[in-house]
């Protein structure tokens, strides 16, 4: 009885398995006619797996694998977030995260406050640059174990809970204890705003969040109050962000009623974003710097100004995304970022570059543009006449590819030595100068009370360089003449903008390292240039 019952729930199983099968087959000889026909294969497909696969499957996993891969083969950037990366994904676009407020390194496994935020927790408790974050809660943080991620997990939390930190400070023989009610954290999307020649002003922005504008607002009314005339938007690395920022952002340039952008896709209509008459910076000069690394937001905005012949774009062809993504929530809290519509300039150009020839081409675009060696050379870059399109002056633009910069600025590599290469690879300049200030801050602060003096004042001489020579040769660098004779500006550069970044903030860091970039210096050559201005009809 038991073995015939075995043999008819066998029969059972393969009549089940069969008409699975002809359901399948049914499927996809109907898929021209069915538009759900992909989805019934994979459901049954999925069906058959947990019928008739040999082990046990982890369902989930393999629904989350397959979207990934099915996302993949659509374009580069839509894209499925797991419900334990929303948050973080989200995060540096909304401006804010729950913490203790303070930036930190690793300095030799230990955690180091470079700088605690104005007006955050820690700042309000007293912790200051250079403390050492030897406990947490209890635990302690030092060694080998201690990355970027350990020290997020264990200082960030949900505001209103609390942390209880133990701190090294230098100069005290016993540990100071605090415990901080972690709060709202802002993160900046401006690196830094400030007057870099009498009458121009200079913005930093890193992203486009939902803070951007506020703090775009907040620095132009400071560069205002100190004789603002021209202004320069360094745009340059600026991966884009929210949309609606870089519309926004826009704005503050033109003169009401002006297109700034349009979106259109297959189930997307036309939709159509507009000027107001509302704009800080309407007139005066502009300069927008750009580079391979300028994507999406920044090519709304670039984009916008060059084609109403606003300002003058500088730098490098940008990177050519031009593919509006919408957030969609899945049933598990998880998320998928899809590509609905497609973005176009004023002019009508498209800047999206093709990805027809797969997600790891695409991303390897920077060094196939090194190869036909047009980031040192404007003319090697062909664009066909297809996509030819004009400014509201009849200026020729390009699409297809990214912006096409006014001003071309060639990427000059020489002062990337390897003996700079192999100083960044092992972290000494950042190491050299934490340790640096973390002897010598009170005295710094006693000679250099303001960042004025400091700029003026500070040097890097031979009796520093030669102490900072000694301090690389310890960690493992030996001294390159060539290699350092080629990198000496960037090398000095840095250390000096980081010593000032410790002992201020990142507006100073940009202070000292923008008087040794020639992209910058190239910038402010330009803005300078009234007869350019003129000979390009550029509004200003």
């Amino acid at each position: 009885m038991n073995n015939l019952l075995k043999i008819n729930v066998f029969r059972v199983g393969l009549l089940l398995l069969f008409a699975l099968i002809l359901s399948t087959q049914a499927q996809s000889q109907t898929a021209k006619q069915d538009p759900n026909a992909g989805v019934k294969k994979y459901n049954a497909a999925m069906q058959l797996i947990n019928y008739a696969y040999v082990d046990t499957i982890n369902e989930a996993k393999l629904v989350e694998k397959a979207i990934v891969e099915t996302l993949k083969e659509l374009d580069p950037h839509s894209v499925y977030i797991s419900k334990k990366d929303v948050q973080k994904a989200n995060e540096p676009l909304e401006g804010n995260f729950d913490g203790i407020g303070v930036q930190f390194e690793i300095f030799k496994d230990t955690i180091s406050v470079v700088h605690a935020i104005p007006g955050g927790p820690s700042e309000r408790l007293g912790i200051m640059s250079g403390d050492r974050i030897v406990k947490i809660d209890g635990e302690v943080v030092v060694g080998k174990k201690i990355t970027n991620q350990f020290v997020l997990d264990h200082l960030r939390g949900k505001r209103g809970t609390k942390v209880k930190v133990s701190i090294f400070r230098k100069g005290k023989k016993e540990l100071i204890e605090f415990t901080i009610t972690r709060d709202k954290i802002p993160i900046n999307s401006i690196d830094a705003a400030y007057m870099i020649k009498p009458g121009v002003g200079y913005i930093n922005l890193n992203k486009f969040a939902q803070t951007s504008m506020q703090e775009f607002v907040e620095s132009v009314n400071k560069l205002n109050s100190k004789g603002m005339k021209s202004l320069i938007l360094d745009l340059r690395n600026n991966s884009g962000g929210y949309m609606g920022t870089s519309i926004d952002l826009s704005d503050e340039f033109l003169k009401s009623g002006k297109l700034i952008v349009y979106t259109q896709g297959r189930n997307a209509q036309r939709e159509d974003f507009y000027s107001t008459g509302r704009g800080l910076f309407e007139t005066g000069k502009l300069v927008i710097m750009i580079n391979e690394n300028s994507a999406s937001a920044s090519e709304i905005v670039s984009g916008a100004i060059q084609d109403w012949d606003r300002g003058i774009i500088v730098g490098r062809r940008s990177f050519g995304k031009g593919l509006v993504q919408r957030p969609f929530q899945l049933p598990d809290s998880s998320m998928i970022r899809l590509t609905t519509a497609r973005y176009y300039n004023p002019s009508g150009k498209c800047i999206q570059k093709s990805y027809a020839d797969g997600i790891d081409k695409y991303y390897e675009d920077f060094s196939i543009r090194m190869k036909h060696g047009e980031l040192i050379h404007p003319d090697s870059i062909k664009f066909p006449d297809s996509l030819k399109y004009y400014t509201s002056k009849k200026r020729v633009v390009y699409g297809g590819g990214g912006i096409m910069p006014d001003v071309f600025i060639p990427w000059d590599s020489t002062p990337i030595s390897d003996y700079y290469l192999e100083l960044r690879r092992k972290n000494v300049i950042n190491s050299y100068v934490g340790e640096y200030v973390d002897k010598s801050r009170k005295a710094l602060k006693t000679s250099y009370p303001e960042f004025s003096t400091y700029e003026q004042n500070f040097q890097t001489d031979e009796a520093f360089m030669a102490d900072f020579f000694a301090y690389a040769e310890k960690e493992g660098v030996k001294m390159d003449e060539k290699g350092y004779a080629d990198a000496e500006k960037l090398i000095k550069s840095q250390l000096k903008g980081l010593i000032a970044q410790k002992l201020w903030d990142m507006t100073e860091l940009y202070t000292i390292i923008n008087q040794y970039d020639e992209e910058v210096l190239k910038a402010i050559e330009v803005i300078e240039d009234d007869a350019l201005f003129q000979k390009l009809n550029i509004d200003r």
